[in-house]
């Protein structure tokens, strides 16, 4: 665990008795941009009390996540603000911070923003950072993770102390592997010009298989994906017909599930729905990863359109 100013995120206060513990809810939105705020704000006037707000910076990543956007600047600001306002406490997902693919788009520390826009947030905004080596660059496999955690009540922090103490450790690899993610070669080293070379070989290699991604589904009646501007996921939305709605109603799935259960039986390609990610309601999704191998995923691309319809 990394801390600054032995702050965190995991509560916003000290714990009270279970009679006197307020409703708290995770809220995690899917919404580009700050589109995600209204539900937050109209379930705590629900009473429904959420205590942290779940976001990414760079392509939203792994589970209840996969988008493929970048979050800009104002949008994060405007987060930190409404955070503020409304006491919540920030998760910040940033384990593809390095995979921004889209000309004009970067990634922005949720960390670095907070503090820029003043004492009176940075002061009162409880944040938590999370960063891995499973994802961006380094691959899968490595199992090394950190967390940055900012203002943290001190009764909290005894209580997460805990919780790590008796946890296990990453295995050595995934420890290796996360030192050069925060400590990279840097110019004049040995292994810097290797290091540069491989970590931009991966990346570009994404950045094209996120091109083909993007075209490929966008080809496909009755399919829209937006620009994949990083991560390693795109988050397509389906426009499924009326009757295979009531298909699927009939069998007690949710539409999406039933065309991804349809999809593996006609092609064997394997999608996961978007019901299991936090989607707007009334609207379909699935989400695809674009991590296979160039080759496979031309010959995804080749597959008919009719397989991917009703």
């Amino acid at each position: 665990m990394r801390s600054s100013r032995g702050g965190s995120a995991v509560f916003r206060r000290p714990l009270l008795p279970p009679g006197d513990r307020p409703s708290a809810r995770l809220v995690r939105t899917r919404r580009s941009g700050t589109a995600g705020l209204p539900p937050v704000r109209e379930r705590k006037e629900r009473n429904c009390g959420p205590a942290a707000a779940l976001l990414s910076g760079a392509g939203p990543g792994a589970r209840g996540a996969g988008g493929g956007q970048v979050q800009n600047r104002k949008c994060i600001e405007d987060v930190i603000h409404f955070a503020c306002e409304e006491k919540l406490v920030l998760l910040a997902d940033e384990v593809y911070q390095d995979n921004v693919y889209s000309e004009g788009c970067q990634f922005h520390s949720f960390k670095k923003i907070l503090y820029e826009v003043g004492p009176e947030y940075y002061n009162n905004v409880e944040m938590a950072s999370f960063h891995s080596t499973s994802k961006g660059y380094m691959g899968r496999g490595y199992r090394g993770r950190y967390v940055e955690v900012i203002y943290l009540h001190p009764e909290i922090k005894g209580q997460l102390v805990k919780l790590l103490s008796a946890r296990l450790c990453a295995q050595v690899s995934g420890q290796a592997a996360m030192d050069i993610v925060v400590s990279p070669p840097i110019p004049g080293e040995e292994s810097y010009a290797q290091f540069i070379e491989e970590k931009e070989s991966v990346l570009n290699n994404l950045a094209k298989k996120a091109i083909l991604t993007e075209d490929m589904f966008n080809k496909i009646p009755g399919i829209h994906c937006n620009p994949l501007q990083g991560a390693m996921y795109a988050f397509p939305r389906i426009f499924i017909p009326s009757k295979a709605i009531e298909e699927a109603k009939a069998h007690k799935v949710a539409p999406n599930m039933f065309y991804c259960m349809k999809l593996l039986e006609e092609t064997g390609i394997c999608v996961v729905p978007g019901s299991g990610s936090g989607q707007r309601e009334g609207t379909h999704h699935f989400r695809y990863s674009f991590c296979l191998f160039e080759i496979k995923l031309t010959v995804i691309s080749k597959v008919p359109s009719k397989y991917f319809l009703f």
